[in-house]
């Protein structure tokens, strides 16, 4: 094989090996505290239907009494329309309850373990 030929194998394999990184890096877990489940309620404010995950963001109050935003990561929108979910299911200004898993970090992201939507729909895909 030439030189040449060698180079641009490596180079190749070299891209591919990291454009999978990505990939691996995202399924993991560890971001999230299993240990301790929240429950919040508040207003939607945004729905992010879309990949990898769905994100549902809301306001909530912290314990002083102040409003604060946070983001609830749910499955992909297949797993949700599957369970009858879709991008027209929560609106600006509907009112949820999510518990879930917590950010370790601090971060206001809660993994959804259970959403109660308007007109008593449940939710219970989280991101995993």
């Amino acid at each position: 094989m030439s030189r040449r030929k060698k180079i641009i194998l490596l180079v190749a394999g070299l891209g591919l090996a990291l454009s999978c990184r990505p990939l691996i890096a995202h399924h993991s877990g560890s971001i999230w505290d299993k240990r301790h489940r929240i429950t919040l309620s508040g207003p939607v404010t945004e729905v992010d239907f879309a990949n990898p995950h769905v994100q549902i963001h809301f306001e909530a109050k912290d314990e002083v009494g102040s409003t604060v935003q946070w983001t609830a990561v749910s499955a992909s929108p297949q797993r949700l329309y599957r369970n009858g979910w879709n991008s027209k299911t929560l609106h600006e200004g509907d009112l949820i309850t999510v518990t879930g898993i917590p950010a370790r970090d601090g971060r206001k992201i809660v993994n959804i373990r259970e959403l109660l939507g308007p007109r008593g729909r449940t939710l219970l895909e989280g991101a995993d």
